[in-house]
């Protein structure tokens, strides 16, 4: 590229040719002629895509080519060039600016083609002479140029005027591609960079909860630059792009009828058009035919404050448009100045003609017989983008660029003075060099009338400060421009986009805000899972887990709860966990604490029985010591179990199993006392002395038997006693309240020592098994603890198998059991005997056998 445009600029520039002694710089070609000029001491030049459609000929490469052919005068443009020609005038006439010095100018036309403005840009380095003098070093015949329009034509504009220092000045190209420093050097705007705009729009997407769009962008700098910076932006503020399509005015018919049917079929009901005005126009044209409306239009700087835009059909197509403009100027006289435009300023000019005739509709030729018009027409009763001065944004750009020269030029006159103020001589044209403007340019720091400042950054950008309209309809129904929010890009992340809280106007002209989604939110309770194969945006909406939480619109994950919280029914709070233990409400604790009260009433009324009948042979035969100890310690092996029930606290904790321990390892110590004392009984050769000697050995047995138990229980408390636990290890949604061991070693201590005295029991009792019939007792604790051992035995991996409260019911279970079987096979038949067969609670009847065999 770059090569083609040194060869362009060295062909247009001409070659030296030798005449003798006096070499003269002639230009090759035809030179090409401005359509507005104005002489003056500095001269500045103007591009401005005044025509929006070209006509490029046939290349034969055997002929000359034929001149360009531009046409469809742009009336926005035009006022751009005119507004150009204002602030020229407005300085000339300036006291304090510019003194002594007039301003010129050339305005070309750009056609909005990079070809022409290659061509405008050479015509504006070479002048109209077709010599330049004795040699080819000669000055630019302008010292700054105003433009381009668009982004592509000024970045051919800006690399073929780079390297002879030539600045300039766009007030309508925003690629971000131009603030390369090294590439563009001489290039400046007035109006914020792409880089700006994209991330706006991406916010404003964004805000407006629109997730899944649509892209179609001009093909050339300006577009692909700015939708690939907006798809980028984007992508970080979560908005995936359905699709993305460039088109060009060139474009042959047929595509851009394809494009317009890929966007009705688009699922997405929201398109970002980073579109030049020429791009846009075609884009309508097609739309308004294949009636292409209810899609919400988001809007570039280029096309979203057009005028000419909202009329016809295409205001249909664009109804409720967003987008971001820089923000409005105060031009006082513009419009005066505007509506003196005439081809009465000069009969010659064919572009004034052309815009008289557009504007009336009508020919000045002499010979027409229908729509004459004279050239005296009234412009103030004309409304068309030309007139239309209500809110002028780029008409903006253009006049700050204008005062921007004339301050880079009025530093640089006064630096050439020694910088004395006051009045300044007028200069010749050579004796300012467009570097000591560029220079000056870099520098320029000022404030508009209006109090707009002024100035460039490193960059050679302004500040970006953006308006956010919207088209509405007035009360006559035509589409007016209402600004609805404010962008900043100077003010902190997260403060530079507002809204300003007016009522907006969506598309086709609706009041409810319209949904562009590729997958509907999840509600609360759900998480989103991306679809394989599509964008983040298209997901499907997953139930959260048990325990797991969701409080947002589309959350992307679920939240694990606490460990003691758990996930409500609709998986949107955390709730605490349902505490569980075996309590006095529960079905099973009501019946656990029936069955202890019944055993334990029964164990007393047992009591009872025996005291009353005391002094009967068989309460006597029965050791009632013994016998009474170990009703007691039943009755407490009865109410120990309601320990187990309740909520865990520390006492209830230590309290459960140190008492079970202790009150078992008493009973079992009476049960051993009277297995001793039943097998002394009938074994020793004299058994009244045997027994009376056996007392207090008996008594020595059953202390020591639970003084042992006691000791155990003490190191156990001391040592790692047993504590409430929180278990939510079991059950993930619930928090099961138990005691834990604290150590298991004292718990399996305490439970094996009951379990080795049970087992010394069964063992002497199974040894006097052969006793006499009539006097059962070695029997009958053979029984007893036949059932204890099978009870405790099954008790231990049942224990250990079950879950929750029912840990805790099995060990009352277990105590119950065993305590019922030591109550029943040790005392039930005794009972029996004592209170239904009196006849046989004789000691002849208990001794009968015994006392055969002596005989």
């Amino acid at each position: 590229m770059l090569l083609l445009v040194l060869l362009v600029v060295l062909l247009a520039l001409g070659g030296c040719r030798g005449q003798g002694e006096e070499p003269v710089c002639r230009m090759l070609g035809s030179p090409e002629f401005p359509l507005l000029t104005k002489e003056g001491d500095v001269t500045i030049g103007g591009a401005f895509s005044i025509h929006s459609k070209i006509t490029e000929p046939p290349l034969s490469f055997t002929d000359t080519p034929q001149p360009i052919t531009c046409s469809g005068l742009n009336l926005r443009e035009f006022r751009f060039a005119q507004t150009m020609m204002f602030a020229i005038e407005e300085i000339n006439n300036s006291s304090f600016l510019l003194p002594n010095v007039s301003l010129g100018y050339r305005i070309y036309d750009s056609c909005g083609s990079t070809l022409s403005s290659m061509r405008a840009a050479m015509a504006l380095m070479n002048g109209g002479e077709r010599t330049s003098g004795r040699n080819c070093s000669g000055q630019s015949a302008v010292h700054a140029i105003i433009g381009a329009s668009e982004s592509s034509a000024t970045i051919v504009m800006s690399q073929t005027t780079g390297a002879f220092q030539i600045p300039v000045i766009s007030h309508f190209a925003t690629c971000a591609c131009l603030s390369n420093r090294k590439l563009y050097p001489s290039f400046f705007r007035t109006i914020p960079s792409d880089y700006y705009q994209s991330r706006a729009l991406a916010q404003l997407v964004k805000h407006f909860g629109w997730t899944w769009v649509g892209v179609v962008n001009s093909n050339n700098d300006y577009g692909n630059n700015g939708a690939s910076a907006f798809v980028q932006a984007a992508k970080l503020e979560g908005v995936c792009i359905e699709f993305s399509m460039a088109i060009s005015r060139t474009d042959p018919q047929d595509k851009i009828s394809a494009v317009v049917r890929q966007i009705r079929r688009a699922g997405s009901r929201v398109l970002v058009g980073f579109l030049a005005q020429g791009e846009m126009e075609v884009l309508l044209e097609e739309a308004v035919m294949q009636n292409l409306t209810g899609l919400q239009w988001v809007g570039s700087e280029s096309w979203i404050t057009a005028g000419h835009l909202t009329t016809g059909g295409r205001s249909t197509v664009l109804s409720g448009a967003l987008g971001f403009t820089i923000q409005r100027s105060l031009i006082p006289g513009l419009k005066d100045f505007l509506f003196r435009v005439g081809p009465g300023q000069d009969p010659h000019s064919a572009l004034l003609r052309e815009f008289w005739e557009t504007t009336f509709d009508c020919s000045l030729e002499a010979g027409a017989q229908a729509g004459r018009c004279s050239g005296l027409e009234n412009l103030e009763n004309v409304r068309n983008s030309f007139t239309d001065v209500s809110s002028l944004r780029i008409s903006g750009t253009v006049y700050k660029a204008l005062y921007a020269v004339a301050h880079a030029l009025h530093e640089q006159i006064r630096d050439s003075e020694g910088g004395q103020g006051g009045r300044q001589p007028s200069p010749q044209r050579h004796s300012v060099q467009p570097g000591q403007v560029l220079l000056q340019i870099s520098r320029v720091n000022f404030t508009m009338p209006s109090g707009e400042r002024v100035f460039f950054d490193q960059n050679g950008d302004p500040t970006a400060t953006y308006e956010l309209v919207n088209w509405q309809r007035d009360k006559q129904g035509e589409t007016v421009f209402v600004t609805v929010g404010n962008y900043d890009a100077s003010l902190p992340e997260g403060r530079q986009f507002t809204m300003n809280g007016l009522d907006m106007t969506w598309a086709g002209d609706q009041a409810e805000r319209p949904r562009s989604v590729c997958s509907e939110s999840c509600l609360p309770g759900f998480r989103q899972a991306v679809i394989r194969g599509k964008p983040a945006c298209c997901f499907s909406c997953i139930p959260c887990g048990a325990g797991e939480i969701s409080n947002t619109t589309d959350s992307a994950d679920c939240t694990v709860c606490p460990l003691e919280f758990w996930s409500n029914k609709d998986r949107t709070h955390c709730v605490p966990k349902a505490v569980e233990f075996l309590s006095f409400e529960d079905n099973m604790g009501i019946l656990l604490t029936v069955f202890s009260l019944v055993g334990a009433c029964s164990t007393i009324a047992v009591s009872l029985v025996f005291f009353w009948f005391r002094n009967t042979p068989l309460v006597k035969a029965s050791n009632s010591e013994l016998s009474f100890l170990l009703l007691f310690s039943l009755t407490l092996c009865f109410l120990c179990s309601l320990t187990f029930i309740g909520r865990p606290s520390e006492w209830s904790c230590m309290l459960r199993h140190t008492a079970f321990g202790i009150t078992f390892a008493l009973c079992m110590s009476c049960v051993l006392g009277k297995t001793i004392a039943v097998v002394i009984a009938f074994k020793a050769t004299m058994p009244g002395n045997t027994v009376l000697c056996s007392l207090p050995l008996l008594r020595t047995s059953v202390f020591s038997g639970t003084f042992l138990q006691v000791i155990v229980c003490v190191l156990w408390l001391a040592l790692a006693p047993p504590f409430p636990y929180k278990n939510t290890a079991h059950a993930i949604e619930k928090i099961i309240l138990e005691c834990a061991l604290g150590s298991a070693v004292g718990f399996w201590a305490v439970l094996g020592y009951i379990g080795l005295l049970a087992l010394l029991c069964f063992v002497l009792a199974f040894l006097a098994r052969k006793l006499p019939d009539n006097f059962n007792e070695a029997k009958f604790i053979t029984f007893s603890m036949l059932i204890f051992c099978a009870v405790w035995i099954t008790f231990i991996p049942a224990y250990v198998s079950s879950p929750g409260k029912f840990t805790v019911a099995v060990e009352i279970f277990a105590i119950l059991a065993s305590s019922f079987g030591l109550l029943m096979c040790i005392f039930a038949p005794k009972c029996f005997i004592i209170l239904l067969k009196p006849e046989r609670n004789t000691k002849k009847h208990i001794m009968g056998k015994s006392h055969g065999k002596s005989q």
